[in-house]
């Protein structure tokens, strides 16, 4: 198991994971945009956050890496299949606690069930699996992540 691996793995799952959720975005089977919806936490101007959004998200791609990889080092095992389960687990994860209820804590300008009338939240908020992004959206996200985790123990394995 090699760390260069596990963040070769961050980069490439991360633009393999961004371009699944694209391509289905696009193939209109989900209306969910992760850079759009961690950009607008920074800024309210759309294309900037998208921009910042995709930063972002490459960033945290190499971050879950590096948490991959320290799992891996502490389970003494790394691999495609092993990769594959982690990726479902982050993908639950992202669908559920990450979405729902850290990201609305810092975000400021996500609707909740709490928002006001007179208020105009530049996102709705994502709700169960993501589901009030589209109905196929939970199986993109969870198959998009499912790519993510085998790509990063699959590299992470290589080596050392």
């Amino acid at each position: 198991m090699t760390i260069g691996g596990a963040l070769a793995g961050g980069l490439i799952g991360t633009l393999v994971l961004t371009s699944l959720m694209r391509a289905a975005n696009e193939l209109k089977l989900t209306r969910m945009d992760l850079p759009f919806l961690l950009g607008t936490a920074l800024s309210g101007n759309r294309a900037r956050a998208k921009a910042g959004g995709y930063l972002l998200h490459f960033c945290f791609g190499l971050v879950f890496a590096l948490g991959y990889y320290a799992v891996f080092t502490a389970i003494g095992s790394a691999g495609w299949g092993l990769g594959a389960a982690f990726g479902l687990l982050h993908g639950v994860f992202a669908g559920t606690a990450l979405v729902n209820v850290l990201l609305p804590l810092v975000h400021p300008r996500m609707g909740s069930a709490m928002t006001g009338a007179g208020d105009a939240p530049l996102l709705e908020p994502p709700g169960f699996m993501l589901r009030n992004y589209g109905v196929q959206t939970p199986v993109v996200a969870i198959a998009s992540h499912v790519a993510y985790g085998s790509i990063v123990g699959g590299l992470s394995s290589l080596g050392g």
